[in-house]
């Protein structure tokens, strides 16, 4: 059986994720990508075809000159949309296409829930290269957040105060996408979290989720994520209803959400899993070949009725970031420990002698701390976590 593994840049997800999943299910794999080169270096035993994948019909024509399809998949959220078009041309099981369009367009997504009547945010739309001068004369509801109208990963999100420095930000968000229309909703109080599923159609999982800490505004920056085995259960119904009504079920998805005084708000819908390190972290916790069952979801297999998961861990994961512009000097080699008895995986995100700018969003972490316990408290795992890091040590020159 042949799986299409449709990509951007190489992740974590996919390369240490899905791809190794994919061989152990038996899976002829063919990578397509509009950048072969960065595939074939990171996994050098893998089909890698060129294809313009943001290009739904380029994608059905590389396909359709190649190997019989039995799967198209991706995880990149820039390509959802694509692979449902392309697996329902073949008659493969996918996700609903209006789906992913819905929860990636962050506009037509706030739209179409307060249509369904479960959630109503203030939002406007500022297409691409429109004057944000005429957003003044709007109701804007302050402090009110900026984003891209298809961005991801915290890039070009800020928070704004007043009709100035809206205006501001926009321009500075517009000279750097010029492209890209923007989305100026209202700021959702309360605390940051997150939901994790996985379904086939008919059955879905709730696999946990996860709290997130912030950093200080006006970004917001995914600094550490603490897993939750079980939100409560009002909340957790909540956010099922308004992912019914996106028509979100088929496959596994990360949505992000606060909670504040009981009401849980969608912010985003990642129609994909989590990443960031954070789903290879949720797979080792729940102990549960988590890729495997998202592949076979694609592949038409139904999921078990009981994944069988663990529920007597504990994780977190912790991303040290970057606070100023320039070169990294010093950093720490990537390392796998376990220290009264939590499973420490540290992995470098930068290599020591590359200069970054400083982006104000995930960009700028330079390593990640997966810290996984069993039969282990929270506190222990927060306590061995800790301790890590702080014998650690990053320097960056500017």
């Amino acid at each position: 059986m042949r799986l299409y593994l449709l990509a951007l840049n190489p992740t974590d997800s996919v390369t240490d994720g899905f791809l190794p999943a994919a061989a152990r299910l038996g899976l002829q794999i063919t990578v397509l990508t509009d950048q072969p080169d960065a595939h074939r270096r990171s996994a050098p035993d893998i089909e890698v075809l060129e294809c313009d994948v943001r290009d739904f019909r380029a994608v059905i024509s590389r396909i359709s000159t190649h190997h019989t399809p039995d799967a198209v998949f991706t995880n990149s959220d820039h390509l959802q949309t694509q692979a449902a078009l392309a697996a329902d041309y073949f008659g493969l099981p996918a996700k609903d296409w209006r789906a992913t369009l819905r929860v990636k367009d962050k506009a037509q997504m706030r739209r179409h829930l307060a249509a369904s009547g479960l959630d109503a945010v203030w939002s406007t739309e500022l297409a691409a290269g429109q004057d944000p001068a005429g957003l003044v004369a709007l109701d804007v509801p302050y402090p009110c957040v900026v984003k891209p109208r298809e961005g991801v990963a915290s890039e070009d999100v800020v928070l704004v105060d007043g009709p100035e420095e809206l205006v501001l930000r926009c321009k500075e968000i517009q000279e750097r996408r010029p492209q890209a229309p923007l989305v100026v909703e209202e700021y959702l109080a309360g605390d940051l979290c997150s939901l994790e599923t996985l379904g086939d159609g008919n059955v879905r999982h709730v696999l946990g989720g996860f709290r997130t800490r912030l950093s200080a505004p006006p970004y917001f920056i995914e600094e550490r994520c603490t897993f939750v085995g079980a939100h409560p259960e009002p909340v957790v119904e909540q956010i099922l209803a308004q992912l019914d009504a996106l028509g979100v079920g088929f496959g596994i998805c990360h949505t992000e959400f606060v909670v504040k005084d009981g009401r849980a708000r969608i912010i985003e819908v990642n129609y994909r899993a989590i990443g960031d390190q954070a789903d290879l972290m949720l797979a080792r916790l729940l102990d549960v070949p988590l890729f495997e069952h998202v592949l076979r979801t694609h592949l038409g297999e139904p999921l078990p009725a009981d994944l069988g998961a663990r529920t007597d861990g504990a994780a977190l994961l912790e991303n040290p970031c970057a606070q100023i512009s320039g070169t990294l000097t010093a950093a720490p080699e990537a390392a796998d420990l376990v220290v009264d008895g939590v499973e420490l995986t540290y992995r470098p995100l930068r290599a020591v002698g590359e200069r970054h700018e400083l982006y104000h969003t995930n960009r700028d972490f330079i390593g990640a701390l997966r810290a996984v316990g069993r039969n282990t408290d929270q506190q222990t795992v927060e306590r061995v976590a800790a301790d890590f890091l702080a014998a650690q040590r990053w320097e960056i020159t500017p």
